[in-house]
């Protein structure tokens, strides 16, 4: 079931704590538990379980039953938000630079 608008997090404040990127970069190599997860962080499996609740609000991973246990996963949607605001924002920054650069006396392009 998707999460209200009103109730999902920012990306970037889900990945502003150390721990969540761990979970992150873990993830990276396909789905896990929770207990899976635990096994690799220096932290308790409440702590990694509530990680993760604030990372699916995020819409930075996503989870789907297997038996009698969650598996976590990677998520489009979330990555997807990220990269269009840091394409919107740098990119801008990056045509601006290239634009000033190429303008200048002595660059490359003279």
């Amino acid at each position: 079931m998707p999460v209200p608008e009103r109730l999902q997090g920012d990306p970037f404040d889900a990945l502003g704590d150390a721990n969540r990127r761990a979970i992150v970069e873990l993830l990276r190599a396909g789905p896990l538990s929770v207990a899976e997860i635990s096994r690799q962080m220096p932290i308790s499996q409440p702590a990694v379980s509530r990680h993760l609740r604030l990372l699916k609000n995020a819409r930075l991973v996503t989870d789907r039953p297997a038996g009698a246990r969650r598996l976590y996963c990677l998520s489009d949607e979330g990555a997807e938000s990220v990269r269009t605001y840091m394409r919107s924002v740098w990119g801008e920054a990056a045509a601006r630079f290239r634009l000033t650069a190429e303008n200048m006396p002595g660059t490359l392009s003279e």
